[in-house]
């Protein structure tokens, strides 16, 4: 763990020498996860001049930024690499590693003739407000977005396990083997980074719309391919993926459970990732969610979850917490009101019926960890 402490005026003693400095950063590197010996085991180095790269857990990089130190962020773009197709058609381990490499040096080229587009039209004013944001960094690099990421993520490593392995995400196998891969895309991604300088993180792909479109087309043209839903799209639903290396979103309605499956795949992350704790028809206390969150930040090391409620809006009384087809409250008045039904998809609260037909069938499957929840 790092931490970035600015001093000024400080006296460092750098071999036998006495050294006043106008402005330093100091460093802490944090050698335990215990938090009781972290003050005892902290290594401190005074240091004046750019601190490039601090090499943390998730190898994030420390920049010296606009004159301070701040963290690298956001991305030019994402390529997300389709994982069922990717298991449907491969027929053994090193088949399937080598046509992952093949579409990794696909995305990197893809991401990097982005990136040079994105210069040029910075350099031609189309972002002006950019362009000024980041004129310091454009000095220093001579590049605009030198600190932005390219991104690689990933959808669908359920069904890729399903097609590959025949079987879930959270069976054992599976699992190991979800986690492999995750560590083989990290491996390339810092091999990418090394050779071209560039920075690249991998990312749990959101796939609102990704995770519906390429379930579709794949279904097209393999029909014998596995989709989260298989059984319904043999009844005429539409097909949809699930997200990135989640479980399915029918596996389990115990969070803990839940919890223990994703730990680790969520860590292997360098970009976003996160972890949905959805409610349904139970309006949870205050302290209940306090304690609920207590219990999960102690317990597992994900980086990021979120606690989401499904909650109903009448036209006549507003907010209604669960999932209503039709106001209970206008039943009770002797009349018949249709609600609008709230939940999010990935990162957005929205109106079902306003998601794509993909996600609508996912929140049919969608089971909800209510009972995780002790008032």
């Amino acid at each position: 763990m790092a931490t970035v402490i600015q001093r000024n005026r400080k006296i460092s003693e750098i071999k036998g020498r006495k050294i006043t400095s106008h402005t330093v950063y100091e460093i802490g590197i944090q050698k335990t996860k215990h938090y009781r010996l972290r003050k005892r085991n902290v290594k401190r180095v005074y240091y004046k001049g750019k601190v490039y790269c601090c090499e943390v857990k998730n190898h994030t990089l420390l920049v010296r930024r606009n004159g301070k130190v701040s963290w690298c962020g956001n991305s030019i773009g994402v390529v997300t690499i389709n994982m069922p197709r990717l298991g449907y058609l491969s027929r053994n381990e090193d088949e399937f590693f080598e046509r992952l490499d093949r579409l990794m040096l696909i995305a990197r080229e893809s991401l990097d003739i982005k990136r040079k587009t994105l210069e040029k039209f910075t350099e031609r004013g189309l972002y002006p407000y950019s362009k000024f944001y980041l004129r310091r960094i454009k000095k220093e690099f001579n590049e605009y977005w030198k600190n932005h990421f390219s991104t690689i993520g990933l959808v669908g490593m359920n069904e890729c396990c399903l097609n590959f392995l025949n079987c879930s995400i959270g069976d054992k196998e599976g699992l190991k083997f979800a986690g492999k891969v995750l560590d083989f895309m990290r491996k390339r991604l810092q091999d990418f980074q090394e050779e071209n300088g560039n920075i690249y993180n991998l990312e749990a792909t959101p796939a609102e719309g990704t995770s519906y479109r390429l379930a579709r087309i794949d279904k097209k043209k393999y029909p014998k391919i596995i989709v989260a839903n298989e059984e319904a799209v043999k009844k005429g639903a539409e097909p949809y993926y699930t997200n990135s290396s989640q479980l399915p979103v029918y596996f389990t309605d115990d969070l803990f459970e839940a919890l223990t499956l994703q730990d680790d795949l969520q860590t292997k992350y360098t970009g976003g990732t996160v972890f949905h704790i959805y409610l349904g028809e139970r309006m949870p206390g205050t302290e209940a969610i306090k304690s609920l969150v207590r219990k999960v930040c102690n317990n597992f090391k994900l980086p990021y979850f979120t606690i989401t409620p499904t909650f109903s809006v009448c036209p006549f009384h507003g907010y209604i917490f669960g999932n209503h087809a039709y106001c209970p409250k206008c039943e009770a008045e002797g009349r018949k009101t249709k609600c609008e039904v709230y939940s999010r998809v990935v990162g957005y609260l929205r109106p079902v019926e306003q998601w794509n037909a993909g996600k609508q069938e996912e929140f049919k499957q969608r089971k909800t960890f209510d009972k995780a929840i002790k008032d």
